[in-house]
């Protein structure tokens, strides 16, 4: 059994790890958030300690190294922003990392956290669940025994509805959150570099508040993506029954289907990672890369081989920004 602290209990993104550190039979001792709306721990772990002050859980954290029950492992779930400096923290603290996507907003960051994994001796890992999807590693396993020099078409678009409470919170701030492709795409543009090899081309052709739109050239495919947070995006088939999320990857023309499944991966991903087999903070690199440059592109406009949905109006910022 592992002795587990987590950075960012109040998050959505949370209760997925408190599952699988729980599932994995293992014990969490700490868990830190700014914010004290935590009571999810009562089902899962009413007994570990809470600090909504850094410092406090670093005073706790410390003292139990000089216990036999320290802390084995760090997992971060706070915003993106600061998962380079808390992924510090935990290797500085002895302990392994398990950080939510993305892994850091900036290549080099990755860099300086692979010095300080070999300065400490521990390791830091990331999720990066679409691999260990059935489906997605049917397709891979597909696409490498395929035709060599086939180069695919492919269509991605994820239309995932927020409210305006998103601009007011840290995911409206791109230098915390990334922007939109950081934010709601780091791990699709990791799934599809994994299946179809390392980027030639990355252009941008609509980039806004609330949605982004370019093209990938990829070794084995060409990919055209939308990428949107705002409602009115949606196809109709996705708004008929209140659903306000639109999921699809198009291959050669053809519907993949990869909508189920999903409930169970960051529990396979904290099995594989508590058994030596996860996804190391290298191998982030390539979609830390993909999103890093759509940050920083200048949108070219409707030119070139761009998605349908680029055409869309743009909307206004519900703030006026």
């Amino acid at each position: 059994m592992k002795n587990f602290a987590l950075f960012g209990v109040a998050g959505y993104i949370a209760p997925r790890h408190l599952r699988a550190i729980k599932d994995t039979g293992n014990k969490l001792l700490a868990a830190y958030d700014k914010f004290d709306s935590v009571g999810i721990m009562d089902s899962f772990f009413p007994d570990c300690a809470f600090f909504t002050e850094l410092e406090l859980l670093d005073r706790h954290c410390s003292k139990l190294r000089k216990t036999d029950h320290p802390i084995d492992v760090v997992s971060v779930c706070t915003p993106n922003y600061l998962h380079d400096a808390h992924i510090r923290y935990g290797l500085r603290l002895g302990a392994d990392v398990i950080c939510e996507k993305p892994l850091v907003l900036n290549p080099w960051n990755i860099d300086v956290l692979e010095d300080m994994e070999r300065e400490t001796g521990h390791n830091a890992y990331t999720i990066l669940q679409l691999r260990l999807h059935d489906s997605i590693r049917a397709l891979k396993k597909r696409i490498d025994e395929g035709p060599k020099d086939k180069i695919y078409d492919v269509d991605l678009t994820y239309i995932t509805s927020r409210g305006n409470w998103y601009y007011t919170s840290w995911k409206g701030d791109e230098r915390k959150s990334g922007g939109i492709a950081t934010n709601i795409g780091v791990h699709f543009y990791d799934m599809l570099s994994w299946i179809f090899g390392d980027v030639r081309r990355n252009v941008v052709h609509v980039m806004t508040h609330d949605r982004v739109a370019g093209y990938l050239e990829l070794e084995k495919a060409r990919v055209r993506y939308f990428l949107s947070i705002n409602a009115d995006t949606l196809p109709e088939n996705a708004v008929e029954g209140e659903k306000r999320t639109f999921r699809s990857i198009r291959i050669e023309g053809e519907e993949f289907e990869f909508s189920q499944g999903f409930t169970e991966l960051h529990t396979e991903s904290y099995r594989k990672i508590l058994a030596g087999e996860g996804f190391r903070i290298s191998e982030a690199r390539n979609c830390i890369n993909i999103v890093h440059d759509i940050r920083h592109a200048k949108p070219i406009g409707l030119k070139g081989d761009y998605h349908p949905l680029a055409k869309l109006p743009l909307a206004p910022h519900p703030f006026g920004w």
